[in-house]
C-alpha cells in the first residue's frame, strides 16, 4: 500500500526549498551540498532525500516553483478591463511583488537553469514564454506599429529592468515596490522625462 502524505508535507517541503534556495544562492550550483541544505533547513540528510532524491531535483523544483508563481500572479492582475498602460502597471507591480522575499529563488532561476536537462529545461522555459507572451500582448496594445521582429527584443528589454531588482531594492529604502513599478512603466513608456520628481 503506498504510503499516505503527512498533513504538513507541502509546508515542510516549501520550508525545505527556502533553506535550500538560501544555501544555493549563497554556494553556488557546483558547492551547494545536500548536507549543508539539511542543517539549514533544521531536517535530517534522510528526510531530505525524503523529499527530494538530489540536489539536481531541488534546483528544478525551486526554479519550477518560483516561474509558476509568478506565472499565476501575472496572469491575476492581467486584467482585459484596464487600458493598456494601466495594465501593463498591473503586471511589472505583480512581478515586483511575486519577487518579494524570493531574491534567493530569483538567484537560482538565473543561475540553476543552464544545468537543468533538456526535458526540464523545456519545462521551465515554457512557463517563461507564457509570461513573456502576456506581457508582449499588452506592448502590442501599446505600440501596434511595432514590427513583429521588435516586440521580443522590446518585452524582453522590460523584463531587463525588472528581473536585476534584487541586485538593489532594499524594502524599507527611499521607494516601494509600488513606487518602482510607477518608475518603470514612465521609464519604459516615456523615458527618463516620464518619471515624476521625487523631493528627498
Amino acid at each position: 500500500m503506498a504510503r499516505t502524505r503527512a498533513a504538513d508535507f507541502e509546508d515542510k517541503q516549501r520550508a525545505i526549498l527556502s533553506s535550500a534556495a538560501a544555501v544555493l544562492a549563497e554556494q553556488g550550483m557546483d558547492k551547494a551540498s545536500m548536507a549543508q541544505i539539511a542543517v539549514q533547513a533544521g531536517v535530517s540528510k534522510a528526510l531530505l532525500y525524503h523529499y527530494y532524491p538530489g540536489k539536481d531535483a531541488l534546483i528544478f523544483d525551486i526554479i519550477r516553483t518560483h516561474l509558476s508563481e509568478l506565472d499565476a500572479a501575472t496572469e491575476a492582475a492581467d486584467d482585459a478591463a484596464l487600458e493598456p498602460r494601466a495594465r501593463l502597471r498591473a503586471l511589472i507591480g505583480a512581478v515586483l511583488e511575486n519577487y518579494r522575499d524570493a531574491d534567493n529563488y530569483h538567484k537560482v532561476q538565473l543561475n540553476g537553469t543552464p544545468t537543468l536537462p533538456p526535458e526540464e529545461k523545456d519545462e521551465i522555459h515554457a512557463i517563461e514564454r507564457r509570461i513573456v507572451r502576456r506581457f508582449s500582448a499588452v506592448l502590442r496594445m501599446l505600440r501596434p506599429d511595432l514590427a513583429a521582429p521588435m516586440l521580443v527584443p522590446v518585452t524582453m528589454s522590460l523584463f531587463g529592468m525588472v528581473n536585476w531588482v534584487y541586485m538593489w531594492f532594499r524594502d524599507g529604502g527611499p521607494i516601494t515596490r509600488e513606487d518602482y513599478a510607477d518608475i518603470a512603466t514612465a521609464l519604459f513608456l516615456d523615458g527618463i522625462g516620464g518619471v515624476a520628481p521625487r523631493d528627498g
